[in-house]
């Protein structure tokens, strides 16, 4: 897959090659709340409703950052497996960046608004019932896993092939962001070398991820769209799946509690554990430092995008005073596991992460619902 990317190719270029033309639509609107790809709605005149992605010209960005298309692909392929009717499909694609129509994404259109823009309440009911439901959701997307041989990482592959195990996946995955941080000079709460010894120390812990399941790591707010009257809220869309990768679903647990404890919310969790036939998720100190290190990783990401994005130095200086002491946080989490002998005896529990003995995933698909 090419570097380069030619300039975003112009809507009418990606709809030609889908057999569509002027007469054809209804209307175009521009979607606003993505910080990469050009996002536009497009409704047919016969009912169709579809979402088109063009990503950016070849700009300074994070080194996980290239083909991002190719990860947004491989999550709703893979998801649409879950027969969730929350998961947008995929119309067309073309991935390719030197194709005559460069790379593009068309995917089904999702009802409903950003989450955070409803903010539904627990006094109708709403919030508890909506936490619940994104559980069972994402639990089933957790039961989706890699073919036996592609391995764990990025599926754009920007570190190379995917990875044999997920210590080495997520070894080059935070070692890039690491670099990116040098590269860029970025501001962060330690040096750089610190850092990479304090993830290091706690790398062992990840053996105990041996499958490498579907992990969107994306999952805030503005990525969740919400539909129906209040008090009787349902979950529409799950979308923006361009940052998944292959590896521990305990990841996602990150951005589902975004600066926020995951084991606070009992009804995310009650809807999860449903979704997995019961088994609820036993927070293991080993399983605390693995969260702890996808906590670091995200909050680096966030803290090292702001240089080359050019975000301005208030928004900078905003994206600091949120994100900076929540990545201490997350370090001395792991520091403080891991001298208080919580490692480096892993307990195997086998889930989430690794097989367990005798599982099952009930029948049927994702439990979201319109």
């Amino acid at each position: 897959m090419s570097d380069q990317a030619p300039a975003a190719p112009p809507l009418p270029r990606v709809l030609d090659a889908l057999g569509v033309g002027e007469r054809d639509i209804a209307s175009v609107v521009p979607l606003s709340g993505g910080t990469y790809n050009t996002v536009t709605r497009v409704t047919l005149a016969d009912g169709r409703d579809w979402v088109v992605k063009t990503p950016p010209p070849h700009t300074a960005a994070l080194r996980y950052e290239r083909d991002l298309l190719v990860n947004e692909v491989a999550f709703y392929t893979a998801a649409a497996r879950s027969g969730c009717p929350a998961i947008p499909r995929v119309v067309r694609s073309e991935t390719d960046p030197a194709a005559p129509t460069g790379a593009y994404l068309v995917m089904t259109a999702r009802p409903g608004r950003p989450w955070h823009e409803v903010s539904p309440t627990a006094d109708n009911g709403d919030e508890p019932r909506l936490r619940a439901e994104l559980g069972r959701i994402v639990g089933q997307l957790h039961g989706e896993t890699g073919a036996a041989t592609s391995g764990f990482g990025y599926p754009a592959e920007p570190f190379g092939p995917l990875a044999p195990t997920w210590r080495t996946a997520f070894t080059a995955m935070t070692e890039a962001v690491l670099a990116d941080a040098e590269t860029y000079r970025a501001r962060l709460p330690y040096p750089v070398g610190h850092i990479r010894t304090v993830l290091a120390g706690a790398a062992p812990v990840l053996d105990e991820v041996t499958r490498p399941a579907l992990v969107h790591f994306d999952l805030w707010p503005g990525n969740l769209l919400v539909t129906g009257e209040p008090g009787a809220r349902t979950i529409g869309g799950v979308i923006d799946g361009e940052r998944m990768f292959w590896g521990d679903p305990v990841a996602d647990f990150v951005s589902l509690a975004l600066f926020g404890d995951i084991e606070r919310d009992q009804d995310f969790l009650a809807g999860y554990a449903e979704a997995r036939g019961g088994r609820s998720v036993e927070f293991t100190d080993a399983l605390r430092i693995r969260y702890a290190l996808y906590r670091s990783y995200l909050y680096l990401i966030m803290l090292v995008e702001t240089v080359p994005r050019a975000v301005g130095a208030e928004a900078a200086d905003g994206t600091w005073e949120l994100v900076a002491p929540h990545l201490v946080d997350a370090l001395e989490s792991i520091r403080n596991h891991l001298s208080a002998d919580a490692h480096p005896a892993v307990p195997r529990t086998g889930w989430p992460g690794g097989p367990s003995p005798g599982s099952r995933t009930p029948p049927g698909g994702c439990a979201g619902r319109r």
